[in-house]
């Protein structure tokens, strides 16, 4: 029976929105037992009170279990403590000092649980000058100079829909950091505080500006890179019908299969072309694509390893093929007695299977089960309920 790596392994998620619950949702589908806990009234990302559960929500959250909880209620630390004593993992996405103040934050519960490993997401770190202040995506990409490059040669900066610093900064970096520090805490008996920064992060993968500026001992401007537009080769291209084509041929073998299929062997040699004649190129190219419709060209270059593929629309991705054959999607029962899919976990392992095991909770579904597990009575969780602590 295949297995799950993280199964054994204990998390108690105190994040709300994205970058938070992505991390613990990889950690989830891994196997891992994800207590997710949010206030009485459940966390931000499940949307406006009174309203239906955002799909945002359910994206993100399945395979976890929810303890809604006052974190300043009487009784409410009490309660995070006995929880950490046998947990593996806290992560939690406040400002810094919170969840100290709280009387919940790494020292006090390292002194119950030494092996705990603590990850602490935020906008700029624990430390530096902007420590304190709030942020979202946009800002995390503009001090990272990732935003800056996001644009069209001579364009306004603009912000894509894919949330670079939430996911890659802080989903991502978290939980690579958590599995490397729950890796050592089991050989060593001793956990670790983990500072993540989205926006150190973020800005530690933006490599090829980077390479660039010491390369042309300036930046380059938006749009002039060799993967922003800069070369005919790499690009996207406009199709008859208002749609697009992504065009990836950057090494020459690449660029002469698809000038062969695209009926302009004579550009074979005029991928990497720069300044006015990389510009006339990419006009000629412009002209050729322009004339078919998506589809004409999917199907022209079926079967070309030309590393040219359609631009899709999200409704697209969920249709297509690929997606279907690497099963990467999962049916998600919505609390409307419907469902949805949902991008699945996406890795593949040897002896490991994904499943939905637990649909994305309602808000304190877990509440008794885990506080059973804590050795709590009926008479102690109501006492709780009635001093609002849950």
């Amino acid at each position: 029976m295949a297995s799950k790596p993280l199964s054994g392994v204990k998390v108690l998620d105190f994040t709300q929105l994205l970058p938070g619950p992505m991390c613990t949702l990889h950690l989830a589908d891994m196997g891992a037992d994800v207590i997710k806990i949010e206030p009485p009234g459940g966390e931000a990302g499940r949307g406006p009170a009174g309203t239906p559960i955002s799909h945002f929500f359910l994206a993100v959250n399945r395979n976890k279990r929810s303890l809604a909880i006052n974190l300043r209620a009487d009784g409410a630390r009490e309660i995070i403590h006995s929880l950490a004593k046998d947990a593996d993992v806290v992560v939690e996405g406040f400002r810094p000092g919170v969840m100290s103040r709280l009387g919940i934050g790494y020292d006090d519960l390292k002194a119950i649980n030494p092996k705990l490993v603590y990850c602490a997401i935020s906008g700029y770190g624990q430390d530096g000058p902007l420590a304190e202040l709030g942020g979202h995506d946009i800002n995390y990409q503009s001090y990272a100079g990732i935003l800056e490059q996001s644009a069209a040669p001579g364009g306004k900066p603009h912000p894509g829909n894919f949330p670079i610093a939430d996911l890659a900064g802080g989903a991502l970096s978290a939980a690579m950091a958590v599995l490397a520090a729950l890796f050592d805490a089991q050989r060593s008996g001793q956990g670790r505080f983990i500072d993540v920064s989205m926006t150190d992060c973020a800005m530690a993968l933006n490599v090829q500006p980077l390479a660039s500026l010491h390369t042309w001992k300036q930046p380059v401007p938006a749009g002039h890179d060799t993967l922003s537009g800069g070369l005919p080769c790499y690009g996207t291209y406009e199709t008859a019908d208002g749609r697009h084509l992504a065009v990836g041929a950057l090494e020459p073998k690449f660029w002469q299969a698809f000038c062969a299929a695209a009926g302009c062997p004579e550009l074979s040699k005029s991928g990497w072309a720069a300044g006015k004649s990389g510009a006339a190129v990419k006009t000629q190219v412009a002209q050729i694509i322009k004339a078919r419709t998506l589809a004409e060209w999917t199907a022209a270059l079926a079967g070309v390893d030309a590393c040219v593929s359609p631009v899709l629309r999200i409704d697209e991705v969920l249709a297509h093929p690929l997606t279907a054959a690497r099963a990467m999607t999962v049916d998600t029962p919505l609390p409307d007695g419907g469902s949805a899919p949902y991008f699945a976990f996406p890795v593949k392992m040897s002896d490991y299977a994904f499943s939905l095991d637990r649909p994305p909770p309602a808000v304190g579904e877990h509440n008794e089960t885990v506080l059973r597990e804590l050795g709590h009575g009926e008479d102690a969780i109501a006492a709780l309920r009635a001093a609002g602590a849950i």
